[in-house]
């Protein structure tokens, strides 16, 4: 999972798992694992709300309570914080799925099929 968390493939460590933001790519290109049968799906999104929703309503209660910032700055900082803290997580979260997959032997990555 953690090479999957730094978009590596999970079988060398080196290779890119990744070949676009989320597209997963078929083959690695240093050890040749196949990877085109992940079935990450819905799995990333969900984690990505679920972690940022914890992270930030507790953020933003707090800088409300204790600093009475006007509505719309308040928004703001918290919007973009919102949208970048997403994007930095769903890749990474979407490379530990398939990452976890692997390591499982979940869906095609089964030897045994």
């Amino acid at each position: 999972m953690l090479r999957g968390w730094r978009r590596k493939c999970p079988n060398c460590g080196s290779g890119p798992l990744l070949r676009s933001y989320l597209k997963v790519n078929d083959r690695c290109s240093v050890c040749r694992e196949d990877l085109h049968h992940h079935r990450a799906d819905d799995g990333p999104a969900y984690l990505t709300i679920l972690f940022v929703g914890h992270l930030m309503a507790p953020l933003l209660h707090f800088a409300f309570v204790t600093w009475r910032p006007e509505p719309l700055t308040l928004f703001t900082i918290f919007a973009v914080g919102c949208v970048g803290l997403s994007l930095y997580l769903l890749p990474r979260l979407k490379g530990a799925i398939v990452g976890y997959q692997w390591a499982r032997g979940m869906g095609g990555f089964d030897p045994d099929h």
